[in-house]
């Protein structure tokens, strides 16, 4: 196991640790607390708040060492299980795709009565959409794979960050009003991360 210590992270780092292999280290201006995570054909990662050494993100994945084993094997279960469904999966249209996206954005957005400035459908690995400064939603051409509830969850989160451009406990109060249950359908929808990789 390799050792944990080390010197002072910049902003990203990749250090190689027993027998997990590699762990991102990435120092992050809004982590609040040190966070690990292991997704799909991504790995490990490690998201460092300032005022946090290298030294002791390292010792929090080395005390940590069986539980992230775990999370590696159930990744790799879902990723062979994901390529073996790929093999059936109908090919999406993208054409027909951005077509309905747009058409549900605008539906939601006049429904409640929000605005946004421009919609760009994007093909992505990491995010379901997103929310610039100016009010740009960008949405993942994949959600049509999504059951409808979370792909209405995904067009709301992205409106209600046109109002409120943070995490805090208002814009999940927001959220939750809007779609009664924001939580589950936000855990609901990490179910479906392996989609993203298609």
């Amino acid at each position: 196991m390799a050792a944990c210590a080390g010197a002072s992270l910049m902003a990203s780092e990749t250090i190689e640790i027993g027998d997990i292999g590699p762990v991102v280290f990435e120092r992050s201006k809004r982590a609040k607390h040190l966070n690990i995570s292991v997704r799909p054909y991504t790995g490990v990662r490690v998201a460092v708040p300032r005022g946090t050494s290298l030294k002791t993100a390292k010792g929090v994945i080395c005390s940590h060492i069986g539980w992230i084993q775990n999370q590696l094997d159930k990744m790799k279960h879902l990723e062979i299980e994901y390529e073996a469904a790929s093999k059936n999966a109908v090919k999406i249209n993208r054409s027909e795709a951005r077509r309905r996206l747009i058409q549900r954005l605008d539906q939601l957005s006049k429904r409640h009565g929000f605005t946004y400035n421009k919609v760009c459908i994007r093909n992505q690995k990491t995010r379901w959409g997103s929310c610039s400064a100016k009010n740009n939603i960008s949405l993942n051409f994949k959600l049509v794979r999504l059951p409808q509830d979370l792909v209405d969850y995904v067009i709301m989160h992205e409106l209600v960050h046109t109002r409120i451009k943070n995490h805090t406990k208002a814009f999940w109060m927001e959220l939750n009003r809007l779609v009664g249950n924001a939580k589950t359908l936000n855990s609901r929808l990490k179910e479906y991360v392996i989609a993203l990789h298609g």
